[in-house]
């Protein structure tokens, strides 16, 4: 009786010790860009090819972690919200749907193809964050866009996009929902910036 009276006393110890000690699970939430233009603009036919690369990223935005700023020239992350890729993997096939959704070309192409093409996109993501500096805050996105002809490696033409989405509350939640309206917004006018230059 006295040696199961000891071993209660010993095991006790032990099972709070593991309620005390252990880790605290926090469930992440997970958010994702996916938003295209409903209506995006129609080019004629051509025989052209188009080569989307993949978005080339500043390193502070090279992360599923999600941005937010809360004072000028401050850039932090949420603890308990990302996004389920980086923002260049979910970035690049919303290009590649863009792009084909305009059937103004024979082929719109993708990396690791090592065909002809005709023209080349190049798309470097500048910013990507909730800025909460504001009121109502808003969500920043800013893309620079480069269209260059194969062959020569001829820049044809460059535009940048900078956008400012008002979010509806002050949550990451918000922020990833102003975040997609952002993107079909920019990828319109990617569509309308291909079509007049790519002759």
């Amino acid at each position: 009786m006295r040696t199961a009276a000891i071993l209660v006393s010993l095991c006790v110890p032990m099972v709070s010790g593991c309620t005390l000690f252990s880790p605290v699970r926090v469930d992440t939430r997970t958010e994702i860009l996916s938003r295209i233009p409903a209506q995006l603009p129609q080019g004629r036919a051509r025989s052209a090819s188009l080569l989307v690369l993949a978005p080339t990223t500043s390193a502070v935005y090279d992360t599923t972690q999600m941005a937010y700023a809360i004072q000028p020239y401050e850039v932090a992350y949420f603890s308990q919200n990302e996004w389920i890729e980086t923002p260049s993997r979910m970035i690049h096939p919303l290009l590649v749907r863009t792009l084909q959704g305009t059937n103004a070309f024979s082929a719109v192409l993708v990396p690791p193809h090592m065909g002809r093409f005709t023209y080349a996109l190049q798309t470097q993501i500048l910013e990507l964050k909730q800025d909460f500096t504001s009121s109502p805050p808003a969500l920043l996105l800013a893309l620079r866009f480069q269209l260059t002809r194969a062959g020569a490696s001829e820049v044809i033409a460059s535009k940048e996009v900078s956008l400012r989405e008002s979010m509806r509350e002050r949550t990451p939640y918000a922020g990833a929902v102003a975040a997609n309206d952002a993107m079909a917004n920019a990828l319109q006018q990617l569509a309308e910036f291909v079509l007049a230059n790519a002759g």
